[in-house]
């Protein structure tokens, strides 16, 4: 007998070996129409997989939280079986899920085209309504090896040939097309449904290595159903419209160039972006405790040895050597001889060094260490993007050196700084996740049990739910993150909490307690928005280029009807900057609804139009960014109004 426990607690009781299909048909037979796989004791398998003992079976339908992932896999067979039946020439590699979908690299000589991908595509929608049923084989290793050399697919049998010697390996089947899997996978191509969409092509290394040959591959994404397919293709639409990098040019914000590879050119109005949120974060840190310090960029690596980034972080770094270079044509530029230093990735060993200089007591923790750190990270070309992954960044970047008894009160009041902070940015989302220990770490278990359950219970303290991110933790200890949600509904991380009982043991950090013995601090590191590049990215894509009033570099534009009102147009421009207001005057000789439509489009907040009429009555027509309508005000009234509208959100509190 085989006894099978639904989630709902109930047995079902079967005379021998059972399968998936078998339970669902067992329990209803719509169930079994709509049955994808089976969640057997916690492991998604195929639905004719055999049950041989006691366990928990869950149905896997299309509403599962496990259902996209496979809905996914299949899609990508089901790409590979069509491209193979187009262009039998091709080879197939590997074809793995991704955020969003999945893709398959290829071997072909001809490369595929935008065409190619709508034919693909419509191969793939008759290969579904064929519905080629699903069958797994277990072959022999080398069985496998000579299978896929004789039909000509090198890439497959190398695959094959890097496993064990003795392993069996799956082979699934879809019709009569084939490849090696691991699976699990749906019961018929009919199941996978029509809510995918081929998107683009690129360019791919054989395993990622430049000196192997290079390969097509198609990305491709899938869902459910047709309206998570139309949400997100929506989202993809609207993400490229709020695409920063287009809109830091259409703004006039910043911009990249070969010549300094992940380093931004800031321009002087998205610098006033930039200088807006420092005043403002700094404003936060001065009432909050904080002290601000400025430390080198340039550290000996015997520094980052000492605090154990050089075994975990070199790659990342920009190491040079201390030394001059040689200007003599005839000799090397560098003798390869000197000692190395170390551009800083990050802030916290330099922080370290200003903490021990001097003897700390008990009494003067915590300290909170605040830093507008400039830093460097060695990032590959490939993975730079805009001002979300850019080589040189800066960070609102703090530690703060407590005791023990001050971890959960420290903990709470950043959780606070950080609520009230994102709060004011316009974002409200927040998901938070507590990454715990990797299995790569420093320190030992003890240590990473106090840390673990000190942000635990801060969280818990503050009333905020929270998730367990396994494994994900820092080297040196658990980090608190941070997940926002914008406006179009994609998730970002931003700001960290991290708690590190480590580094203060590596570089020697000490405070003396109350009987006069050294003790340890214990460290933590902290930012707000990260880095200013990536939130300000950030930014510019949730407003979609509308920042709030006091964030924009050109908070209003005056612009005039006729030429009869170009003084009084310079007068509200006057009294508005007299108010604090960052203003553009435009008294070009164009017509008021292509001026408009201009600022408009460069994003500008507030346009004051002033002709004739408002001149004699001392008016201002006010236009705001997105609205067609307009509002007529006294030109004093209307400077009151846009003062206080255009302060920070801290400074309204003030």
């Amino acid at each position: 007998m085989v006894a099978i426990t639904l989630p709902d607690g109930s047995q079902r009781q079967f005379d021998g070996p059972v399968t998936g299909t078998d339970i669902a048909e067992n329990i209803s037979k719509s169930l079994a129409k709509k049955a994808l796989a089976v969640k057997v004791d916690g492991e998604v398998r195929d639905l004719f997989d055999t049950i041989d003992k006691d366990a928990s079976v869950e149905i896997v339908t299309r509403e599962h939280e496990d259902a996209l992932d496979i809905i996914r896999h299949d899609t990508a067979h089901l790409m590979a079986q069509a491209v193979q039946e187009l262009y039998p020439d091709t080879q197939v590699t590997i074809g793995p899920n991704i955020e969003d979908g999945f893709f398959y690299d290829f071997a072909r000589e001809e490369p595929f085209s935008s065409d190619d991908l709508a034919a693909i595509e419509k191969r793939m929608n008759q290969i579904v309504e064929e519905g080629r049923p699903t069958r797994k084989e277990v072959w022999d290793r080398d069985e496998a090896i000579r299978h896929f050399k004789d039909i000509g697919e090198r890439y497959k049998a190398e695959i094959i040939a890097d496993l064990p010697e003795g392993e069996n390996i799956n082979i699934y089947f879809h019709g009569d097309w084939h490849d090696l899997c691991r699976g699990p996978h749906l019961p018929s191509t009919k199941h996978i449904g029509k809510a995918f969409k081929l998107m683009k092509v690129a360019g791919a290394y054989w395993r990622g290595d430049h000196r192997n040959p290079m390969l097509q591959r198609i990305y491709g994404t899938a869902w459910a159903n047709e309206k998570d397919l139309k949400a997100y293709l929506h989202r993809l639409e609207e993400a490229e419209k709020r695409d920063h990098r287009k809109l830091g040019k259409e703004m006039d914000l910043f911009h990249f160039q070969q010549e300094a590879q992940g380093s931004v050119f800031w321009h002087a109005k998205g610098y006033l972006i930039w200088r807006q949120l420092e005043a403002y974060i700094r404003r936060q840190l001065d009432a909050d405790g904080y002290v601000e310090v400025k430390t080198p960029q340039l550290l000996d690596a015997k520094l980052w040895e000492m605090s154990g980034h050089w075994g975990k972080f070199r790659e990342n770094m920009f190491v040079v050597p201390d030394e001059i270079p040689s200007t003599d044509d005839d000799a090397p530029i560098l003798t390869g001889e000197a000692d190395l230093m170390a551009l800083k990735p990050m802030n916290c060993p330099a922080h370290v060094q200003i903490f021990r200089q001097g003897i700390k007591s008990y009494r003067d923790l915590p300290i909170r260490m605040a830093e507008f750190g400039c830093c460097h990270r060695n990032e590959a070309h490939g993975a730079l993007h805009g001002l979300m992954r850019v080589r040189q960044m800066t960070q609102d970047d703090a530690h703060i050196f407590c005791r023990e008894d001050q971890l959960g009160e420290e903990t709470k009041r950043f959780l606070d700084l950080f609520a009230r902070v994102y709060k004011d940015m316009g974002l409200t989302d927040i998901a938070y996740r507590l990454a715990t220990r990797p299995e790569m770490r420093a320190g030992d278990d003890a240590s990473w049990d106090r840390a673990e359950k000190a942000l635990s219970d801060a969280l818990t303290a503050a009333g905020l739910e929270f998730d367990i991110a396994e494994g994900e933790g820092a080297f040196y200890g658990p980090k608190l993150e941070f997940h926002l949600t914008d406006a179009i509904g994609r998730t970002w991380q931003a700001g960290t909490f991290q708690l590190d009982y480590v580094l203060p043991e590596r570089l020697d950090a000490s405070y003396v307690d109350e009987s006069g013995a050294r003790q340890r601090p214990v460290m933590l590191h902290r930012a707000v928005f990260g880095t200013f590049e990536r939130f300000i990215g950030l930014l510019i894509e949730h407003y979609a280029g509308r920042l709030p009033l006091w964030l924009s570099p050109a908070q209003i534009v005056v612009t005039t009807i006729t030429s009869a009102a170009d003084d009084y147009a310079t007068e509200v421009a006057s009294a508005l900057e007299a108010a604090g207001l960052r203003v553009e005057l435009d008294i070009r000789a164009e017509k008021i609804n292509y001026k408009v439509r201009e600022h408009s489009h460069a994003k500008i907040p507030v346009i004051a139009v002033v002709g004739a009429r408002e001149a004699e009555e001392r008016k201002v027509s006010l236009r705001r960014l997105g609205s067609k309508d307009q509002e007529s005000m006294l030109l004093d009234e209307a400077v009151q109004a846009l003062r206080d509208e255009s302060r920070a959100p801290d400074l309204k509190r003030a």
